[in-house]
């Protein structure tokens, strides 16, 4: 069944091709360092994208990142995610990992990616290969040292907006002098530069651009072709900071200066490319990216402006470095959650039957979706994803067994709920009560049940490698005795909605 875009993801489209139509069959201008204005723009328009040039990076930490890429690369540790957009499933041309704090979670274009935890202190995380504990241990180190850049480019602009100056630079290479803190920051204000750069995901991206002949075309500047299409970063921290680690597989030598005769950007360099989000007056940036630059998108940059990744002629790996808004997107706030559900367990018998505690329609309410939440944001997204996370490390295998074991008991408490709603002599208006707080969850279970099995069937689906083709569970089949329910609730919804029929006056 496909799936109805949401209101934002219309006005989005609507802009775009509101904006294409303004176009018409013309450019928007943008910059490059060739053009004399580039820097001056960049200062005025985007103050708040900072460049890190490679020599500014220690040594020692650009050789073990950029060893730490292809020794994941060499264990086949990144994938192309198969992402959901606009009711499409789109195989995306990047291939990714995300590394970051046990447990933690991020979501993008409707996929959740479960986290290849870091070694941090007190975590259990064993890895399938010793070099792949490097590895992880290598991108915590990189975090702590973007971490550390980041606070001080933020105390940097904080300076620079209290003096109202633009003395500060926006591309700062090996020789500029650092700016300390100073007596102008209170306690309150180092606090929230801390928050906001600290980083508990880094995503990782890799493209063989010459691999990929079908990339998409630039479609507002004439740009060329994306790994990335124009895009904000979704599911961060209000007004927190994204850090970029670059490094384009080319050797030194084989590094260039844009050729001055060349008009717009040199199409063999990757580029990072920013706009001012649904803005036709202000030129875009193409910022070429070297090998070991880093780029730092402070405060609400994110939000107020888009950014594309530009291919190049080499292959390439990013890090890209987030305080993903984990308030629902953590192991631990889904156990607890259900906890919550299962609260309402009064008794369970041998054969698996439960006895409910409550009744009362909040607490039905709450239950019903809670089991959609455990199901279609967590179970059904990891197994989605194939056995892919096998690569690295069993950390997430028990998790995964425990939430499926609290989900078959949530099985067992809505089919209690049905039995209590199907029970002879519940008054009218109790009964009324329960079957308005289940009906509307139940009824998205089956959808979501229905396009899950679907996607997981599909063509593109189908097309992927053994370890990752998309598993459609939890599934069992019709008359299945372990299980209370069927998976199709077609015949239940029908009967609900009967039900709710004959309760209302």
């Amino acid at each position: 069944m496909k799936r109805t875009p949401t209101a934002e993801e219309r006005e989005r489209e609507a802009k775009k091709l509101r904006l294409l139509e303004e176009l018409e069959d013309t450019w928007l201008p943008y910059l490059t360092p060739k053009d004399d204005e580039f820097y001056q723009q960049w200062q005025l328009k985007y103050p708040k994208l900072i460049l890190r040039e490679a020599a500014s990076v220690p040594e020692l930490l650009h050789k073990e990142v950029q060893q730490a890429f292809l020794t994941l690369h060499k264990h086949g540790c990144l994938f192309r995610d198969l992402v959901r957009i606009q009711g499409k499933d789109l195989l995306t041309p990047v291939s990714r990992i995300l590394i970051g704090n046990p447990g933690c979670t991020y979501k993008y274009l409707n996929t959740r990616l479960f986290t290849v935890p870091w070694p941090m202190k007190g975590s259990d995380a064993k890895y399938n290969e010793a070099e792949i504990a490097v590895a992880c241990q290598t991108f915590l180190k990189l975090n702590s040292y973007l971490q550390v850049e980041t606070i001080q480019a933020l105390e940097e602009l904080a300076a620079k907006e209290k003096a109202n100056i633009d003395a500060v630079p926006v591309c700062i290479g090996p020789d500029f002098p650092r700016v300390g803190m100073g007596s102008s920051f209170d306690g309150h204000d180092e606090i929230d530069m801390k928050n906001r750069a600290a980083y508990n995901v880094t995503l990782l991206n890799f493209m063989d651009p010459q691999k990929m002949p079908y990339l998409k075309e630039e479609p507002y500047f004439g740009m060329g072709k994306m790994a990335v299409s124009w895009h904000h970063d979704e599911n961060l921290v209000d007004r927190s900071a994204v850090a970029v680690y670059s490094y384009s597989c080319e050797g030194p030598e084989e590094e260039s200066e844009d050729d001055p005769q060349l008009e717009g950007r040199d199409p063999d360099i990757w580029h990072v490319g920013f706009k001012i989000s649904w803005d036709i007056e202000t030129p875009g940036l193409a910022i070429p990216l070297h090998q070991g630059d880093c780029y730092f998108m402070l405060d609400d940059l994110n939000a107020t402006h888009q950014h594309c990744v530009l291919a190049g002629l080499p292959p390439r790996f990013s890090s890209t470095h987030r305080v993903a808004e984990c308030s629902t997107g953590t192991l631990e706030y889904i156990l607890q959650r259900c906890q919550v559900a299962l609260q309402n367990v009064r008794e369970e018998a041998d054969n698996g039957e439960i006895s409910l505690k409550s009744l009362e329609s909040v607490v039905l309410k709450q239950g019903e979706e809670i089991h959609n939440e455990v199901e279609f944001e967590w179970l059904r997204q990891f197994w989605f994803q194939g056995s892919r996370y096998k690569k690295c490390t069993d950390w997430w295998c028990q998790p995964m067994s425990q939430l499926e074991e609290m989900w078959r008991k949530m099985e067992w408490l809505t089919s209690a709920v049905l039995r209590e709603v199907r029970r002879e002599g519940v008054p009218m208006e109790q009964k009324n009560e329960m079957l308005t707080s289940i009906l509307a969850s139940i009824t998205n279970r089956q959808n979501l049940r229905r396009e899950w099995h679907a996607r997981c069937q599909s063509r593109i689906a189908r097309t992927l490698p053994a370890d990752q083709k998309p598993e459609c569970r939890p599934y069992w089949e019709k008359g299945d005795p372990s299980m209370p329910l069927p998976f199709d609730l077609t015949e239940i919804v029908s009967e609900l909605r009967g039900l709710l029929l004959e309760t209302r006056p």
